[in-house]
């Protein structure tokens, strides 16, 4: 059972567990209870994999397709995970999109009609992630690569001619006259991915100004925080809504920049990127129950604007495992494995279901798990999967006698 392991913390033993975990107890979950004969990947599913609904939300399907490409492309060639990745693609790409719109539906029906329309500009965010992926994985397919540069052509068009306060953000409705932290997150690390794949200049200048975007009005140097809001001009929003922070995405989101700063060779704001961090991992942590808050107020205020502030999800959990991996890369910093530890402790000992071998992805503050829906009613297969990949790459360097050890580290 997984949460009966102990976990090490030598890098090689480190390696060796999340390998174990990642082959022996998660990927194995999903091969038993979730692909669908009729297409796509069943991810409205329980705990123990019993199945709850067909319905495919393709947020969770792209995601998929990165998951299983991304194994085939980095971890092993078993053509099990490909031609899984091939069946999800499939059935996205024959029946997602809406060419009305230039974007990827929301929801699908298991026969593929559609539910829900385009209501969130994330879904297509996935689909450049999941097809980059997927484009490696089948050595550059032509169909492939043309849905890809279809969806990322109207996704950046829909992303310049709609105002940021009219995107489709489904979980999570734009206030008028505001932004989020959530469009410059996600698509500075697509959009410069997907510009590194293809080696065009126009999707890594874009993927730049929503890098600086972050750093430069998201984060407000007067609280030291990267909040979730601000105005379409850069002013501060008023609270609740404009001081809410939420640490999981900053943590996820500051690992998204070390890979974009790497590239261009930026130690200086990939040294920035590492300090804020630790900020929000240390200012998200619940002292009197452990865990990480699932938002924090910037200004310490009681009330918090986001939903389930206090849950202790699991996604922040495994973003953080990689992120302090991969920072500790860069700083040598004791800090880093120190926390690594912190979490991973609370995280074994709460998150995987015994018997089953995935992780349960909602527990209240307590830590004890509830049945609410957070944002997507799905247990979906990405987080933990694509934080267990990375960390055995960064694991990989780390390891005595491994290619390239330590030597992305910043100066």
């Amino acid at each position: 059972m997984a949460n009966a392991r102990k976990v090490p913390m030598d890098f090689e033993e480190l390696r060796l567990f999340y390998r174990r975990t990642l082959l022996d107890d998660i990927i194995p979950f999903w091969m038993r209870h979730a692909i669908d004969p009729a297409g796509g990947l069943n991810t409205c599913l329980r705990d123990d994999g019993t199945l709850v609904s067909r319905d495919k939300w393709l947020w969770s399907q792209w995601r998929a397709v990165w998951v299983f490409s991304t194994l085939y492309n980095r971890v092993e060639k078993r053509p099990e995970w490909l031609e899984l990745a091939t069946h999800i693609y499939d059935f996205t790409r024959r029946h997602g999109w809406i060419a009305s719109v230039g974007g990827w539906a929301l929801r699908l029906d298991h026969q593929g009609h559609v539910l829900d329309g385009c209501q969130s500009i994330y879904v297509d965010a996935f689909a450049i992630y999941g097809l980059v992926e997927y484009c490696r994985a089948t050595n550059n397919a032509p169909e492939a690569v043309a849905l890809l540069r279809r969806t990322a052509e109207n996704t950046l068009r829909r992303l310049r001619d709609t105002p940021r306060d009219q995107l489709p953000h489904f979980p999570y409705p734009i206030p008028p006259g505001a932004k989020t932290h959530g469009v410059p997150m996600m698509f500075s690390l697509i959009l410069w991915e997907l510009g590194q794949y293809l080696d065009d200049d126009l999707y890594r200048t874009a993927a730049q100004g929503y890098s600086r975007e972050i750093f430069e009005c998201f984060h407000r140097p007067e609280c030291d925080f990267v909040v979730e809001r601000v105005t379409l001009d850069n002013r501060e929003m008023p609270a609740p809504l404009g001081t809410a922070v939420v640490p999981g995405h900053v943590i996820e989101d500051m690992w998204f920049q070390i890979h974009i700063l790497r590239d261009l060779g930026d130690a200086a704001r990939i040294n920035e990127a590492c300090r804020l961090m630790r900020r929000h991992t240390a200012a998200g942590w619940d002292a009197e129950y452990g865990g990480l808050f699932l938002a924090i107020d910037a200004a310490g205020r009681a009330e918090v604007g986001w939903p389930f502030a206090e849950a202790k999800l699991w996604w922040p959990h495994t973003e953080a495992l990689y992120a302090l991996l991969l920072a500790f890369e860069y700083t040598g910093a004791q800090w880093c494995l120190d926390w690594h530890k912190k979490i991973q402790d609370y995280s074994f000992a709460r998150y995987p279901v015994a018997g089953h071998g995935e992780w349960t992805q909602k527990l209240d503050r307590r830590g004890e798990p509830f049945s609410a829906t957070v944002a997507l009613p799905v247990k979906d297969p990405f987080h933990l999967s694509r934080a267990l990949i990375l960390c055995l790459e960064v694991l990989e360097r780390l390891s005595p006698g491994t290619a390239g050890n330590r030597g992305h580290r910043a100066k």
